[in-house]
């Protein structure tokens, strides 16, 4: 049996955002050595660096705060004090952005393609980056089929 563990969907919020609190996630199971090897390659990339972007913090200085055992509200509290604070018409955009990428936009064809390399190609269901996370993870199970009285 693994000891690694998945971190928390790209769903989950704090203080009204989505993704910090998998951030947060992958950087504790880095650093307790429970994250998959799979996500090293990109632990403070793509999301993970946009979302530091919105903060306006470095990604190694979360690393180093985790350490600390600051808890995900401590961590948002730190960016909004030493980053960045947006304010609710930038979280609302930020969201929307973080919920919908892959989806007809410039990610949808890396989205395709991890769908390929999944073997999921058949799940129309699965039409963003969270979707797609959300199933890698077993979080998104496959839509059942309607049975023939139903159609």
């Amino acid at each position: 049996m693994s000891d690694y563990q998945s971190p928390c969907s790209p769903r989950e919020e704090i203080g009204g955002l989505v993704y910090f609190p998998r951030l947060c996630d992958k950087i504790r199971l880095h650093a307790a050595g429970k994250l998959h090897p799979d996500y090293h390659a990109n632990l403070g990339r793509a999301m993970d660096l946009w979302t530091c972007q919105l903060l306006r913090v470095e990604y190694n200085d979360l690393v180093k705060l985790i350490e600390t055992g600051l808890d995900d509200e401590g961590m948002l509290n730190w960016c909004t004090t030493h980053g960045y604070k947006p304010s609710d018409e930038e979280i609302s955009w930020w969201n929307s952005y973080m919920r919908n990428r892959g989806f007809r936009d410039d990610f949808a064809e890396k989205l395709a393609f991890r769908k390929d390399e999944a073997g999921i190609t058949d799940r129309s269901d699965i039409q963003t980056f969270f979707d797609f996370i959300d199933a890698d993870e077993g979080r998104l199970s496959p839509p059942m089929e309607r049975s023939i009285a139903t159609r």
